[in-house]
């Protein structure tokens, strides 16, 4: 997951497309003002009308108006990252473990070891390499996993046999199995209810299961966090997770099971997701890199890392489903330490509420803000509320299907981050099946979030969104489908591990691209249908690990070619970086008209000669208020939840440098 989370903020960044100030970014990063864009052509129609009326909105402009403050604004003042704002970044901690406990837990509650025979009463009293060769038959110089020998064992002893006539009959098994715990340690839900061959398919039954509860919990909890409030809705996911999950220790069949994980799956995502976005409401821009990264690099890569070796020292699947169940009862606590969002507070109208929260932040920081300051921020928030609900109500998801590109950008998007989702969702649960130790190999795949995300901070904003895209997506099948053709064991583990580095890269740039593209008044909405879609792929995903059971090589196989398959329709996608992104249907319609499919962000020419620079110069002067606020106004006060919040995990974002405030 890695999940996984991060894609929240780069959402939350495309929705509200506004140049940052000179300085404001962080690191040294290049800020949007001294930042060179080239323009598509949808912007072109709407800078070239803002020119035409140039007299008119000279005249609005000369307008006195109260200054526009928003929260971006507003954090510097108060501290971007003070005393309050690390209390919180620590606060995450807790959090990433519970979405990585939710969503990697159910694997090594359903291990099967590799080795299981029928269990025969009558041989109980020999050894197990004696009970083997006297009751089950070969099949390619390997013991039979779901047949016996249909003879009778008390006359065999008696005979003083000890080894089976492979003439014998043979029958499937009839009273269960014995298991092999030397490679796994321990008794699962599925061995101790025998889940293996006819019933083999029923932990990949679970697992969708699981998915479907994350879709309709995001559904369910996206509502309770937009008419309740983020808070409640993180304190009641993380409660449901609770019950379900330390309710599934105490199950007596399948369809027991099956509910729980269902229930569990409820709190998928969303458990991290939204104390994710809170957090990052209030740190300041400067330090959003830095908060964003780190979160999931550390704090979820760090607990992905310490599960499997938390069920291998547990050694008892019950007490490993109460172990990493349990500790979401810490959620009760947030209220105490996490205050509500400010921007949902002013999407509700409760703007003194949202401001007594900043003005908490300011005393815990040791900083004094004017009383002006806040006064002209309450006021700015009630006209980007009443803009924002009239947009709201004027456009739907539909729209989106309504113009030709437009509809074919999305329809590649969803197709695009649903390869993606499988591959990745597959990857992780393929681990079981590279011919190593499953709790080594768990361990060093999950460690690859963190050299990924590293890597995609740095080259991100050099190389673009599209050939990286590209990029990641067909490295990680060709990487797969070479896992395929060496040995099972440590090259072909090798092999796919490098395979899920890159598939990792892909989640984090999938999930800021489809919030560049899309354009504002639909972004929210389209980004939280995407993201459902990617839910579905990921239901399907367990299945195609399950092929594994046929040939270890056909679930890498097919990871691989949907991996080179999405890669490549990335290429059909316009390129983000440098271009302003579109605000309105008919910008996201004429969005990346003209781009070439081999421009190369770092190679491109900068549009620096003399008639670009007066025509920018007079188109910035126009549109400095009415483009850059509008663009901000959008979906700045509740699209944090319409779209993040029901995106898949640990849902995964490096920030670009040149996207804009949250």
């Amino acid at each position: 997951m890695e999940g996984q989370a991060k894609q929240a903020y780069f959402v939350n960044e495309a929705y509200n497309h506004e140049e940052q100030p000179h300085g404001a970014g962080g690191g040294g990063a290049t800020t949007a003002d001294n930042l060179p864009r080239r323009r598509s052509g949808g912007n072109t129609k709407e800078l070239q009308l803002h020119l035409s009326n140039n007299k008119k909105s000279q005249d609005q402009l000369d307008t006195p108006t109260a200054p526009t403050i928003d929260f971006d604004d507003i954090l510097p003042m108060i501290g971007e990252f003070g005393r309050y704002q690390k209390m919180l970044f620590l606060c995450m901690i807790p959090f990433s473990f519970f979405v990585a406990f939710v969503y990697f837990s159910q694997i090594f509650l359903t291990l099967i070891p590799e080795q299981h025979w029928c269990h025969v009463p009558e041989l109980d009293a020999l050894e197990v390499e004696a009970r083997l060769a006297l009751s089950i038959p070969m099949v390619k110089g390997e013991y039979n996993n779901c047949y016996m020998y249909d003879v009778n064992y008390t006359e065999v002893l008696a005979k003083g046999m000890i080894v089976a006539d492979p003439k014998w009959p043979q029958v499937k098994c009839r009273h269960g199995w014995s298991y092999n715990f030397t490679e796994i340690p321990y008794s699962t839900v599925a061995t101790e209810q025998n889940w293996v061959c006819d019933d083999a398919a029923l932990p990949t039954y679970a697992q969708s299961i699981f998915f479907l509860g994350a879709i309709v919990g995001g559904l369910l909890f996206g509502w309770v966090a937009d008419r309740f409030g983020r808070v409640p809705a993180l304190i009641s996911c993380n409660l449901m997770g609770l019950v379900a999950g330390v309710a599934t220790a105490f199950v007596n069949n399948f369809w027991q099971f099956a509910t729980m994980r269902f229930f569990v799956g409820f709190a998928f995502d969303n458990c991290f997701t939204m104390m994710y976005i809170l957090v990052l409401e209030y740190v300041g821009p400067k330090y959003r890199t830095f908060v964003a990264n780190m979160s999931i690099a550390i704090f979820f890569t760090g607990a992905a890392c310490l599960l499997p070796w938390i069920a291998y020292y547990v050694a008892d699947w019950k007490l490993l489903a109460i172990v990493t169940s349990a500790p979401l009862l810490l959620v009760v606590l947030t209220p105490l330490v996490v205050p509500e969002s400010a921007r949902w507070l002013v999407s509700q109208g409760k703007v003194d509420r949202a401001i007594s929260i900043l003005k908490k932040l300011e005393m815990r920081n040791g900083r004094q803000v004017p009383a002006q300051t806040y006064q002209n921020f309450a006021e700015s928030c009630k006209r980007m509320r009443d803009q924002e609900q009239a947009q709201n109500a004027s456009y739907s998801v539909l729209d989106l299907f309504k113009s030709p590109r437009l509809r074919r950008t999305t329809l590649l998007l969803i197709v695009i981050w649903m390869a993606i989702s499988l591959v990745f969702d597959g990857h992780v649960r393929n681990v079981g099946s590279l011919g190593l130790d499953i709790f080594f190999t768990f361990t060093v795949a999950s460690f690859t979030e963190l050299p990924a995300d590293t890597l995609l901070t740095v080259i991100l904003d050099r190389f673009g969104r599209r050939w990286l895209a590209c990029g990641s997506m067909v490295a990680s099948g060709i990487f797969s489908l070479l896992a395929t053709v060496v040995p099972v064991g440590v090259y072909s583990a090798a092999l796919a591990i490098m395979g899920r580095f890159f598939v990792n890269i892909s989640y984090n740039i999938g999930l800021q691209y489809a919030a560049e593209i899309l354009p504002t008044v639909v972004r929210a909405q389209g980004v939280a249908f995407i993201h459902i879609m990617g839910y579905v792929a990921s239901i399907i995903a367990p299945f195609v690990v399950y092929l594994a059971n046929i040939s270890t090589a056909l679930p890498l196989i097919i990871l691989g070619l949907l991996g080179i398959f999405g890669g490549l329709l990335s290429l059909l996608l316009p390129e983000t970086l440098h271009h302003d992104l579109p605000q309105t249907l008919s910008d996201g319609e004429e969005f990346g008209r003209g781009q070439s499919i081999w421009d190369f962000p770092c190679l491109a020419k900068q549009l620096d000669d003399e008639d670009n620079n007066k025509c920018n110069t007079d188109v910035e002067e126009v549109r400095s208020q009415s483009f850059v606020r509008g663009t901000q106004t959008g979906a700045s006060l509740t699209a944090s939840t319409r779209g993040e919040l029901r995106s898949s995990i640990l849902r995964r974002s490096v920030q670009s440098r040149n996207s804009t405030k949250l």
